[in-house]
């Protein structure tokens, strides 16, 4: 495994951030998490540019520069001597705690924090083979995604809601937790986008950018692997709609798959106690897995 902090290699268990960093203070930062295969990262001009859009309608930087970042990446992906690799980029607003809280108690401008940058390259998380076979079974989570809540679409460390919904999950023989939002339309999961397949055609909640005029936001990222299946699925003419999608939708699909940049594609074939396809993946999820394969 190879550690890149701030510009410089440091052996995995000296990776070090400051007390005062603002990630571990306070969540304050952002992440992606990118697949390498045969030494090239996939998708990734989509996954830093959505780093760069999050870091700046969050304000956490504006502009963030992809280009030395991407230079940074592939420089660390080189250094671990891995053609295949999972990448984890995490991005923070740095010492935020000293500076801000003597400006506050001066009156004076925050002084401008910098930011720490981390790239940690490691093995692939290899999935047993059953998993995308025999598909998985799912759970509702109980929590929410809130449209008014304008970071609920973005990639940040406050990831701990999703992190316990996939627990609970997992308690029930589940893999994952799908979320819905405050007005009981179909989200994502907890760390996957949700495709639902009925009589041939593809139907996904809107993601952030993609809502109708005048709609509220969406509280859904927009997937990097999801962007690709859509594009796959148009190519060979399938019909792809974005919409608000209630459970009876979900319910009555006849496939439903879930896209991230680990799994790819993962088909489900239950929801709780719900069978789905009979149990089985159907043969839209098995096409797009094989698109992702090749």
């Amino acid at each position: 495994m190879t550690a890149w902090v701030n510009g410089s290699f440091i052996e995995d268990g000296e990776a070090r951030v400051g007390l005062f960093d603002a990630g571990f203070q306070h969540g304050i930062g952002l992440f992606e998490t990118m697949l390498a295969r045969d030494g090239a990262v996939l998708d990734f001009e989509r996954h830093l540019e959505r780093m760069a859009t999050s870091a700046r309608e969050l304000r956490l930087f504006d502009p963030l520069k992809t280009e030395p970042l991407a230079e940074a990446v592939q420089h660390a992906l080189a250094k671990s001597e891995m053609r295949d690799a999972r990448i984890r980029v995490t991005l923070t607003a740095g010492d935020m705690g000293r500076p801000f809280a003597g400006a506050n108690a001066a009156g004076a401008k925050p002084a401008a924090p910098q930011p720490t940058l981390a790239i940690h390259v490691q093995p692939p998380t290899r999935y047993p083979d059953e998993l995308f076979e025999n598909g998985v079974a799912v759970a509702i989570a109980e929590n929410r995604a809130n449209p008014l809540d304008s970071f609920s679409s973005h990639k940040t460390l406050m990831y701990w809601p999703r992190i316990a919904a996939v627990q609970r999950a997992a308690e029930v023989g589940c893999a994952e937790a799908l979320w819905f939002t405050v007005t009981n339309h179909l989200a994502s999961g907890s760390v996957s986008s949700v495709f639902v397949v009925k009589d041939g055609a593809l139907r996904v909640p809107f993601a952030r950018g993609e809502e109708p005029e005048g709609a509220m936001r969406a509280p859904v990222l927009p997937g990097c692997t999801r962007a690709k299946v859509i594009m796959w699925a148009e190519g060979e003419g399938r019909s792809v709609e974005r919409a608000n999608l209630a459970i009876d939708d979900v319910l009555a699909a006849d496939e439903i798959f879930l896209t991230n940049s680990s799994w790819g594609v993962l088909p489900v074939v239950r929801i709780e106690r719900h069978e789905v396809g009979g149990g089985k993946p159907g043969p839209v999820a098995r096409a797009m897995r094989a698109r992702w394969l090749a």
